[in-house]
């Protein structure tokens, strides 16, 4: 698909395009880069970190792919955003990196929407659990939430999961972050299924495969 139709279609709905980077080479990269495009994700750690210093430095960096908690110390000082926080370990191993460094570090919380066991996140109850100590860890900045749908060609399936991400939202704003502006993303969507996000008010969609070609 090309970029350029692509961006223009998310602006239009103030849609983040978050062009997924995983497995492709730097020149890829650059080539969007000089189209204008400034986020990209990886899955990753050591990946994102051979490529980011090989690239310009004002490209923010997401981390989307499940996350070690012995690899949060290489992201702390400049990733933009961590998409999988599915646990309050791991959440709490990021707010210790991040006050090494004294940065705020923006994340979201991953919620487990697919049936596929294979698929990370947080397990909703258990969420609602620890949302009083994710809310006193000072170096995160919670951003929204994210989730990834079951890999499935019906899309009764699709819309039923994006629309369960949306009211975890909505349940979370009304309940935590009413007065918070910066609680305010849902990531969902991707290549195959993002026009379906666009529909349940996905405000970040991770496109790899439409904008680079299938990988091998």
């Amino acid at each position: 698909m090309n970029y350029q139709d692509l961006k223009a279609e998310l602006d239009k709905q103030q849609v983040t395009l978050l062009a997924v980077s995983k497995t492709k080479p730097v020149n890829d990269i650059l080539k969007l880069y000089n189209l204008g495009q400034r986020d990209f994700g990886e899955n990753r750690v050591q990946e994102l970190l051979e490529k980011k210093d090989l690239l310009p430095n004002d490209i923010r960096w997401h981390l989307i792919g499940h996350l070690q908690k012995n690899k949060a110390k290489y992201l702390a000082d400049f990733v933009y955003m961590i998409h999988s926080i599915d646990n309050l370990k791991l959440a709490g191993l990021v707010n210790k990196e991040a006050s090494k460094v004294n940065r705020k570090i923006n994340v979201l919380l991953q919620i487990k929407i697919a049936k596929e066991d294979s698929k990370f996140g947080y397990d909703w109850l258990q969420l609602l659990e620890d949302m009083d100590s994710l809310l006193h860890m000072e170096y995160l900045n919670i951003k929204g939430v994210m989730g990834m749908g079951t890999f499935t060609q019906d899309k009764l399936i699709t819309h039923a999961e994006f629309e369960q991400l949306h009211d975890y939202y909505k349940i979370l704003k009304e309940k935590y972050f009413m007065n918070s502006n910066s609680f305010s993303e849902i990531s969902m969507g991707m290549s195959e299924d993002y026009k379906i996000a666009l529909e349940h008010n996905t405000t970040i969609v991770r496109i790899g495969s439409l904008l680079f070609g299938s990988r091998t």
